[in-house]
This record gives structure tokens, sequence and C-alpha cells, in this order.
């Protein structure tokens, strides 16, 4: 095989190759910058495990921002595939979005490989939940009559149970026809209307539930049909949440077999957070007893002798978990019975990760009651797996056994995995601190959640990693050979420091970092106005009550299509209850449409040379993309500030300051900045794009961390507007 130095080269020649080709193609300096670094990481990546006595292979890890505009797909797909067929591995491509995972699959990838020079496959991966088990569903839709015991039904419907189930067989009735007729192909996302989850659950395909090639379903199972594109694949298309949580399983390729690309690698560390936490109900216990009578009945058909010992499991769970409610009321009561003031439910945090005494001892008794009978569970699927295997005339029914313990038994792997992490010891403050077997004590954020739903208080326990650094080196890039990392907005005030450190890269050898500038012209194309209010930012009340008054005066400049991003539900509320008719009738809110059916609306205005404005919450700040007379203005009206409000961001803050360390500075502001740099973003999207970007919060040109965050925006021409209107530049 050639060198490494060879098949950069090799695979540069490949990526230049498709670019002087045109076809919508054309030659970007900045691409082809970013195109040599992923060449240089993917060839110099040694894949494989390192045989005993021998060095561990190289590893290259390539972290590239590139700003809109630059071409990323292209950048990292024909140097990536290229290298990938020389060195006969694959490419695994993990964005955070399904709209880049759409683009990538019907549009980039198809266009590549009509232009590379040796052919490849693709496909997309999906995990096994987004496609519907059809022996589930022909149960629950009456297809498959498989006798009064087989009850797939695995939630708490207390006294609304027959309407549940008559409202749920409607659909199930009608999936099953579209099924055998093929008007749809088992994939949860091609439904014209994406199902709630309590209707979806009971009927997807799950791993805990599923015999695999022993199912009588199997050959023409959705799932594995998807499963048989991946394994031609040279370049499969995943997402964040897949690639974490199919970690140690062979769904995806081997991560030290293969060239990773990370794309949207902002949301990487979120996305870990969000992977590893768990949470379990301490109050709806039905199922506990559910569970139990199918281990014992099936476990006993198939004479396993440890199904004896469920019964008294089974009680114990229950009457720990029940014990556990009441002594969490008992201990945090006063929080949990308080009003919340919002939506959701009420929570009370363990502080510095310390619960009270009171709770420990159940808490042990719990782990050790789950581990045991999901040991027992552990013993019957096997024995039942065996039997289906040798009774193929009775695989019908002896999967659907399977399937009965399989759907509820995640919830007691919840219970299990929630204790276990409840119990962690507190950490200190030291990132690298150990316990006493040299196990790395990381700081878990821990909380309870008290809620009324129907007829039931229901008190839930939850349980986090806080630091997604940590728990993605040890989850995730220990087992990484190769890998490029990228997206538009990954240094935070101009440096890489906070997302190495949120992504657990920071001080990594292996890791090398790479900017490239956007080919828009900024200064050229765009004004960033630093707009000023008399009112503080703070002083919530009067702050929207200015800037809802300074949209009424500046929205009528719009000529063609605007946006407008609002931090809270209760600052876009002001503002639009602020609009006169006249203006009122431009402004498509996000809360009134969905979003799908806004964005159209507000592109056949534009189109039709009406003005239109729309006025959205954060998810309207990254990923929407209206170029030209679409968005020919931004604006902001209030920092996008994510205090750590949340449990998990709580027990943050606090514990950097137990280390003498200021949260505000170290995590609030760096990820204010990328957000912020995201929503301008939203301005200029192609070289010929005009746009004014307007921020209406003072502080950005009034204080230190205000001069930070601007420091992280694209260079356009910066003025500072006072609250009387006068400008003046802003350097």
């Amino acid at each position: 095989m050639p060198d490494s130095a060879e098949l950069a080269r090799q695979s540069l020649a490949a990526f230049d190759a498709v670019v002087a080709a045109g076809d919508g193609f054309c030659d970007r300096p900045g691409q082809r910058q970013m195109a040599e670094a992923v060449a240089r990481a993917f060839s110099e990546a040694e894949l494989g495990k390192a045989e005993e006595g021998e060095d561990a292979p190289t590893r290259a890890i390539a972290v590239i921002q590139a700003g809109t505009g630059v071409g990323k797909s292209l950048a990292y797909c024909a140097p990536a595939i290229a290298l990938a067929l020389a060195r006969n591995t694959r490419v695994l491509i993990a964005t955070a979005t399904v709209a880049l995972q759409e683009q990538l699959v019907h549009k980039d990838l198809p266009l590549l490989a009509a232009q590379m020079p040796q052919p490849f496959r693709f496909a997309l991966a999906k995990g096994r939940g987004r496609y519907v088990c059809k022996l589930k569903l022909g149960r629950l839709s009456g297809a498959l009559d498989l006798g009064p015991e087989d009850d797939l039904f695995d939630d708490e419907m207390g006294h609304t149970q027959q309407e549940k189930v008559e409202y749920r067989l409607r659909f199930y009735s009608e999936w099953s026809r579209d099924l055998n007729r093929s008007a749809w192909d088992g994939d949860r996302d091609t439904l014209a209307t994406p199902p709630e989850a309590a209707l979806w659950t009971p009927v997807a395909a799950d791993a805990r539930s599923c015999t695999g090639r022993h199912c009588p379903q199997f050959g023409e199972c959705t799932y594995y049909e998807r499963r048989k594109e991946l394994v031609g694949a040279q370049v499969i298309v995943a997402n964040h949440d897949l690639l974490l949580s199919s970690l140690g399983s062979r769904l995806l390729p081997e991560l030290d077999q293969c060239l990773l690309v990370l794309d949207e690698g902002h949301h990487l560390p979120a996305t870990a957070l969000d992977q590893f936490a768990c949470d379990t109900d301490l109050s709806r216990t039905h199922w506990v007893e559910k569970l139990a009578s199918r281990t014992v009945r099936i476990g006993g058909q198939l004479a396993v002798s440890e199904v004896a010992d469920v019964p008294r499991l089974a009680a114990q769970l229950r009457q720990t978990q029940q014990d556990l409610a009441r002594l969490v009321m008992e201990s945090y009561g006063d929080v949990l019975k308080a009003p919340t003031g919002n939506w959701g439910p009420a929570r009370a945090r363990a502080h510095h990760g310390r619960l009270p005494a009171a709770l420990d001892e159940p808490l042990r008794l719990l782990l050790v009651t789950a581990e045991s009978f999901l040991d027992i569970i552990a013993v019957v699927a096997k024995v039942l797996k065996t039997a289906i295997r040798d009774q193929p005339d009775d695989a019908r029914r002896l999967s659907a056994l399977y399937a009965q313990i399989g759907t509820l038994a995640p919830r007691l792997e919840e219970v299990h995995a929630t204790a276990a992490l409840l119990l962690r010891e507190p950490a200190t403050g030291a990132e690298d601190e150990t316990d006493a077997n040299g196990t790395r004590n990381l700081p878990v954020a821990k909380w309870f959640t008290c809620a009324v739903d129907g007829d039931y208080i229901v008190v839930r326990a939850h349980a986090s990693p806080i630091l997604p650094g940590a728990t993605l080196r040890s989850q995730l890039w220990g087992a990484v050979r190769g890998a490029v990392v990228t997206s538009a907005t990954l240094t935070s005030c101009g440096q890489f420091d906070f997302f190495l450190r949120e992504a657990g890269l920071h001080a990594d050898p292996d890791v090398t970092t790479l900017a490239v500038d956007s080919p828009f012209d900024y200064a050229r194309q765009g004004r960033f106005i630093a707009a000023e209010t008399a009112a503080d930012p703070k002083d919530a009340a009067a702050f929207n009550a200015e800037v809802a008054a300074t949209l009424v005066r500046d929205l009528p400049a719009v000529e063609h299509g605007a946006l407008v991003l609002f931090t809270s539900r209760e600052q876009l509320r002001v503002a639009v209850d602020a609009l006169p008719a006249s203006l009122r009738e431009r402004v498509l809110v996000q809360t009134e449409l969905p979003r799908a059916v806004l964005l159209t609306r507000h592109r056949e205005r534009v189109a039709a040379g009406v003005p239109s404005v729309i006025f959205g919450m954060q998810s309207f700040g990254e990923g929407l993309d209206l170029p030209g007379e679409l968005c020919e203005s931004v604006f902001i009206a209030k920092l996008p500030f994510s205090p750590p409000d949340d449990p998990v961001g709580e027990a943050r803050a606090e514990w950097l300051r137990g280390a003498g360390r200021d949260p505000f500075m170290e995590l609030v502001v760096p990820a204010t900045a990328i957000r912020l740099a995201q929503w301008a973003g939203r301005a200029i999207r192609t070289e010929t794009d005009r746009a004014f970007v307007t921020c209406y919060d003072r502080r950005l040109s009034r204080t230190g961390y205000g001069r930070r965050l601007l420091q992280g925006l694209p260079p356009f021409t910066r003025v500072r507007r006072d609250a009387q209107g006068q400008e003046q530049a802003l350097e």
C-alpha cells in the first residue's frame, strides 16, 4: 500500500478531478484547504487494533471550522471516499440533523458518485426504532391472532384504557393495510403525519424484543432490509445519536476500522449528555407486575427454574420504588409541591451531587434487585431464542412471547442505570479525580421531578453526567483512529478551546485544528448593527417593550424577506401584540404555524413581491437557509444567552464554582458566542446576498464579554447605534 503522503496526494487528486469536472462544482480556495486537511488526517491514521507488544496505531483527528459557503460536504466526502476505496475501508458520516442527512443522501453523494472515477455505494443508517416491527403491528392491528396471552401494550393506561386501545387500533389497522398494499415502507419518517411516541413505541422495532433471523417476519422486515443496504456500502450516513447509542454494537462500522466524519460537530457535546443521561418512574410500577407475570409464565413454559425468584424480586422492586418515591417527597417536598410557574414539572436537585442519607440504602437495594431480575430475564431470553431456532413451526408464537418480555425489559434497565448513576460518589471539582479503584470519579447531576398525570402523582428520578468532554473521551475517542469534526461554528470568540474541552479533545496530542474562512465578502455584503436600548436587558418587562416598539419602527423598511429571532416566548408575545395591523399582516409567527407551512408561505410571499417577516425562536436561528431576498435582514431581539438553569447546567456551574472557576465566562459566554454566530449566519448565504443584522442588546457594545462575542462573528461592517438612533463605526 502507498505511504501516507502518497495516499493524501491521490485523494486530493480525486477531489481536484471532481471540481474540474464542473457540474455544479467550482474552484474555492477554502474548500481545497479543507480537503487538504481531511486528506492529511485520514492518510496518517492507522486503522485497526494494536497487537500484543506493538505500539498503538497512529491516531489523527482534524477539527475544522469551515465558514458558510466553503462547501464542507465535498471537501470531506471526495478525499475521504477516495482514501477509503484505496485502503479498502469505509467512511462513516454522522450529522446532527435530518436535513443534512437528506442533503447528503439525496443530493451530494449521488452527484459525487457520478463524478468519482471509482464507483462507490452509499446508504442511510437509522436506528432500529425508526422502523415498524411487523410482528407487533400484526398483533396489535388484529391481523395476527396469537392468542389472548399476547399482550404487547406496556404502558399504564388507567381508567381510559379502552379509549386509548381503540384510538391506537385505528392507526395500527391503517398502517397494516398500507404495508400490505406497499403504500408504506415501514419507516416512521415516511408516514404522512409523525406519530406521537405513545402510539409508535408499542409497534417499533427494538433489539430487546427482536429475535432476528428466527422471527417468522424476518424475510419481510423493513429494518433488516435496510441493514442489507449498509453491508455493501462504502459510505454510511448516520446521525450523532445513532453513533453514540450504537457504540459497542455491530450496527455501524467499528470506529477503529473506518474513517469517521462528524458534521455539524458543535452539536456533539450536547448529544453526548442526552445520550448518557437516564431517568426512571418511581410512582407508576404496574409494569413491574406485568413483566414479572410474563417472565414467570414464559419461563415456566420453557422450564427455566430461575423464574421461581421473580415474584419475590418484583415485589421487592415495587416496594423499593414506592419507598423511594415517599422518601423523595419527604426530603424535597417543599420544593416538589411548590408551584413551578411554568409548564414543566416541579424539580428538586441534589446539591453537589449529595443525596439525603435516607435514600442510600433503598437505592442500593433497588440496584441489586433490578440486576438480579435482569439476570433472570437474560436466561429466559436465551432459552427462548434457542426454542425459536429449534422449533420453527412454533416460531411465530415464541417470537411474540420474546417480544412481550422485550417491550418491558428496557424499563427495568432504566431503573438499574438510574440507580447506579444516582449512587455515584460526588466529585470535588478536579477533572482527573479517581476513586479508590482507579476509576475516574466524574461529577453527576442528580434530581427528582414531581408532576400530576391523570390519576397519578408521578415522582421521577434523574441522573446525568455533566462533563460531555469526559464522557466522549471515555466512550468515543478511545476507539477512533481517524476522524474529521467539522461545522461552520466550532470556534468561540475566535478560539477552538471551548469546543475542544466540550468535545473531549482538549490537550489530545493527535488533534489538529483549522479555521477556513468563508468565501463571502462580509464587509461588503453585510452590515452588523449593535443597537442600544435605554432599558437594561436584565429588566425583562421594560426591555421587551422597548424592543417591540423599536421593531415597529424598523420593520417597515423591510422590502422583501426578514427574520426576527427571540430568546423567549414572552418576548415574542410582547412583540406580536405591539404590531399595528399594517405590520401584523406581514408577519408569520413560529408558534402559530407548522415550520414547513410557515416557510412555504414566506417563500410564496417574497416571490410575489410582498414583504414577509418571520418571527421565530431559537430553532429558527440554525439550519435555516433563506438566500437572497428571502432574508435581507436579521433582527436579534436579545443576546441568546442560555444560562445554566437546567439541572445539568446548574450542577455543572455549581461544580465549577466549587473549583474556584467562573461558569459564566467558562460556559455561558462561549456557548453564546457560538449561538450568536449561528443566528447572524442566517443573513449571508450566497456570494450575491446583501443583508443587515441588527442586535438590540446593548451589552454587545458596552461590556468586555460583549466585545469577545463580536470577535466570533463574521467580519461584517460593524456600526453602533445608540438609543437616539445615531450611528458610528464599531471596532
